[in-house]
């Protein structure tokens, strides 16, 4: 896990005294096996993540960990955004955008990473930093390697030399084309420091290593209008093409026949697609794009034209609601999902991707279905960026069958020579990886594979930047170390191990993501199956740390999970397994009498906070040596002290039944504040607004506490007592449980989907955030604005929707709300943060230290606990987003 270029150049030369070949991982989203060895692996994620915006969006220079969405964050406000727009920018780091050299569904070949790079640093095998932006680049590069120097000069020399070449570089680099190195380099650029910074891109790490990249930005299209076409065959709708495209269409979505099918089974497809029987049906996704409304007009106009000389089964309705063009783009992007999720248990999913040229399509598609039907594969599906003439498809392969791995064997062969023929690229927009390196010379040709091997052998002489990736000589090669999908967990046998969960998993700089949680599981099955029981074993130790232990089980995985696993369901799980007779009889009987158990948590708070911090934090400290860091809190001084009783409230005609939450009890408000309880009934007192808080309230819980540890019999006892007491509350359902703290509304509402009764099915919660912005922000008014509000929303929040209110209820008392690009979940985790302070602040740090690049007048969230974990992060106090506005309408 290097942290500089100097560290790199470090890895470098011990790769090269031991001979231990070397290969960088960045996201791994591309699923093209390119960044998996059994030698030595090199993280590029957990530093390199500098993003540094220059002329006003222009341009940026980016280090390879961050990804495209945080620098698309920086530049949006300015109007701009990177050229490149991978499907998976939400998790695809720069460092894989430059190794893949990616596009996308609306660059095309214009805004691809190669045509909008503008320079880069990289460091190559032998140890030389090269600076492609410096001014002496070139001189520099030829005193410090003048073997590479004047090879890269012959090549060039060589390829524009050659008639043949030049016209086999032009024709498939018109198209899509990553496949093999850049070898269009030696056409587009004479110095040989040029040549070699574009022979970096694509290269998926086996030239050397991407330090940093600078990019001329595009502008940003915040205007667009969505539509579906459909047509009778797919015929019809490749021969459309054309005419699309003069008339100003940004992105071309193909979808064939076995894709309608498929995504006519969402949840939320349009009625255009659930009333059509499908036949030999395709259909294109467009979108128009534009800077304005205007703009908008003007190519939604000349579209029309268009469109109603096409032969659709029916009219297109170019829609520019966002709900709605959000539908018809889970059509095409929720088919990877559908597909992969129904796989069989055990088998890979393989999503490939193949260019030809736009005339060629329709045939290309037509002939790829006959061979899915000649071989065997079901319900595999035809889909992609129809402008650019790429397409991806979808396989099902279980490769740990003797008779499955030939099925895969031919099929390979007859889709290569399909797209041969057809004068196409096997690899469009994914990168050549280990699938598609044995076929690079049979798309090419002898004399430019020659050149390719020579550009890695005068980069790499030994061969050890991730060998067999991109050139291979061996024709079963992309048979070789497959990667095997064991069954292990249901809660986890749909991952296809994509890498989209990573970056929103609080514990990704710390432990592990929950695509590891996942890959290592399996590892764990495939040690037992093996036999290899030192390994098994060795594997289980770490994981009770790595794996289950700094697992926040805050659910964001799932936000970002095309087949949307919650990993924290099998940490649940395994915790639940762990957690033996006595500690299950121990929390059962601390459901039973809650209201003691979190009042002596409030008054231990307390207590601790009386006495000298060293005493307290001590004390704990001798706890945990005896009892183990996962049983006994770690106090320190950035605590609070306890907080006030909850106490019943009955009030004529309510509007809601109110829940105090009770972490709001233990754990007391912020500085010489009364809470976020006192300003919630301030509010609603203030706006006319009536609440009840239901009897017995000092024993009620949400039930998270129990949930989150796995101790199921003290959940079911909490659950028995909450919801028919809610029932009666809310007179039936009648009224909506509103309450004050984000995890506890959403820990109220799984608690009630959990319920086997179901009278409980029609409770409503809603959290206090949402509630006021509906019920009260409209009836009080701001006498004392706040300058400026740092905002954190909860990983709750944002699984309930309630971000907007947030943002909402902010901005009602400031002119700057602010929330950090780099937000993410605090990793609290109710006590997490307590018995593993750790996790937290490696959760908090890149959040932290944006906050921290400015002053704010104030700093507020929706959860007790994730305030603390700010404060402690950030060192500027935290408070209830509720308690600000209470302040700012007295």
């Amino acid at each position: 896990m290097p942290e500089s270029a100097a560290d790199i150049a470090q890895l470098f030369r011990a790769s090269h005294a031991q001979n231990i070949p070397v290969t960088f991982r960045s996201g791994g989203t591309s699923l093209s096996g390119q960044a998996v060895t059994d030698g030595l692996l090199v993280d590029t994620r957990r530093a390199f993540r500098t993003i540094s915006v220059l002329d006003g969006g222009g341009r940026v220079t980016v280090q390879p960990g961050a990804t495209v969405r945080q620098v698309n964050l920086r530049l949006t406000r300015l109007g701009r955004k990177l050229g490149p727009d991978p499907a998976s920018e939400s998790a695809c780091t720069i460092g894989g955008v430059v190794a893949n050299n990616s596009s996308g569904m609306a660059c095309g070949t214009e805004q691809n990473t190669y045509r909008t790079l503008e320079s880069l640093v990289y460091v190559l095998p032998s140890g030389t930093l090269v600076d492609s932006a410096h001014p002496d680049a070139d001189t520099r590069l030829a005193r410090d390697e003048p073997e590479l120097y004047a090879g890269l000069t012959a090549l060039r020399d060589r390829v524009r030399g050659d008639a043949t070449s030049t016209g086999t570089i032009r024709r498939l680099f018109a198209m899509k084309n990553t496949m093999g190195y850049s070898v269009n380099a030696f056409v587009d650029f004479t110095r040989p420091v040029d040549i070699l910074t574009h022979l970096m891109v694509g290269s998926e790490g086996t030239l050397g290593f991407v330090a940093e990249a600078t990019f001329h930005t595009v502008e940003l299209m915040p205007a667009a209008a969505t539509g579906l076409a459909i047509f009778a065959d797919l015929a019809d709708a490749t021969a459309a093409l054309p005419a699309l495209v003069d008339a100003g269409l940004a992105t071309i979505e193909l979808m064939d026949a076995t894709s309608l099918r498929v995504a006519q089974q969402l949840p939320d497809a349009p009625a255009e697609l659930t009333g059509l029987t499908v036949q030999a049906h395709a259909a294109l996704l467009i979108e128009l794009q534009a800077a304005d409304a205007k703009g908008l007009d003007e190519l939604t106009a000349r579209s029309a034209r268009v469109l109603d000389t096409l032969p659709l089964v029916a009219p297109v309705e170019l829609t520019r609601d966002p709900a709605s063009r959000a539908r018809l783009w889970h059509i095409r992007k929720g088919l990877y999902t559908a597909v992969a999720e129904a796989r069989s248990p055990g088998t890979t999913a393989l999503l490939e991707d193949v260019v030809v040229p736009v005339a060629e399509l329709g045939a290309t598609c037509e002939e790829l279905i006959g061979l899915f039907d000649e071989h065997g594969y079901e319900n595999s599906v035809i889909f992609g960026h129809a402008k650019d003439g790429n397409i991806h498809f979808m396989l099902n392969e279980r490769f740990d069958n003797p008779a499955s791995l030939e099925r895969y064997r031919r099929f390979t062969e007859d889709m290569v020579e399909l797209v041969l023929a057809h004068g196409g690229s096997l690899k469009a927009e994914h990168g050549t990886g280990r699938i598609m390196a044995p076929f690079v010379r049979r798309q090419y040709g002898d004399e430019l594979y020659d050149v390719m091997t020579q550009v890695k052998s005068l980069c790499d002489p030994r061969g050890l930047l991730n060998p067999g990736v991109v050139l291979s000589d061996d024709p079963d090669a992309y048979l070789r170390d497959l990667k095997m999908v064991p069954t292990v967990e249901s809660e986890v046998d749909r991952c296809v191990e994509c890498g989209y969960c990573e970056p929103v998993c609080p514990s990704k700089d710390l432990t592990m993501t929950p695509r590891q949680r996942i890959v290592v599981r399996r590892e764990m099955r495939a040690a037992e199956q093996s036999g290899d029981l030192d390994l098994l074993a060795e594997l289980r130790n770490d994981y009770e740390y790595d794996g289950v232990e700094t697992c926040a089980v805050d659910g964001m995985c799932q936000t970002a999970c095309p087949v949307a696993i919650n990993t924290g369901d099998l940490v649940r799980r395994l915790r639940q397994e762990n957690a033996g007779a006595i500690g299950q009889a121990a929390w059962k009987s601390a459901a039973k009498h809650w209201d003691g158990v979190s009042r002596l948590g409030g008054a231990a708070l307390t207590m601790a906070d009386a006495v000298p911090a060293p005493l307290a934090t001590g004390a704990t400290k001798a706890g945990r040596a005896v009892l183990g860091t996962d049983t006994v809190p770690l106090y320190d001084a950035g605590l609070p002290r306890g907080g006030a009783k909850r106490v019943p409230l009955q009030t004529a005609d309510p509007v809601a039944v109110y829940f105090p939450a009770c972490i709001n009890s233990m754990f007391g408000p912020a500085g010489d504040g009364d809470g976020v309880s006192a300003a919630f009934l301030a509010l609603c007192e203030r706006a006319g607004v009536g609440v009840v808080v239901p009897d017995g309230i000092g024993s009620l819980c949400c039930g998270t506490p129990w949930k989150s540890k796995g101790f199921s019999d003290g959940f079911e006892q909490m659950s028995g007592d909450v919801l028919p007491t809610l029932w009666r509350a809310t007179q039936g359902g009648r009224l909506p449980v509103v309450c004050d703290a984000s995890s506890c509304t959403e820990g109220l509402d799984t608690m009630r989907r959990l319920a086997a009764e179901g009278d409980f099915a029609s409770l409503r919660f809603v959290d206090a955030v949402s509630f006021v912005r509906e019920h009260v922000l409209n009836r009080v008014s701001v006498t004392a604005p706040v300058a400026s509000i740092a905002l954190h929303p909860t990983c709750s929040s944002r699984q309930l929707g309630m971000d907007g209110d947030l943002v909402a209820v902010a901005a009602a008392i400031s002119s700057d709300a602010f929330v950090p690009d780099d937000w993410g979940c605090c990793a609290f985790a109710g006590d997490r943060g307590l018995l593993h302070p750790e996790l937290t602040a490696s959760a908090t740090a890149p959040e932290a230290t944006e906050v921290n690049g400015r002053q704010f007048a104030a700093y507020a969230s929706t959860n007790r606990t994730c305030e603390i974990g700010l404060s402690r992060a950030t060192g500027h106090e935290y408070r209830h987003i509720l308690e600000l506005l209470e302040q700012a309408t007295r």
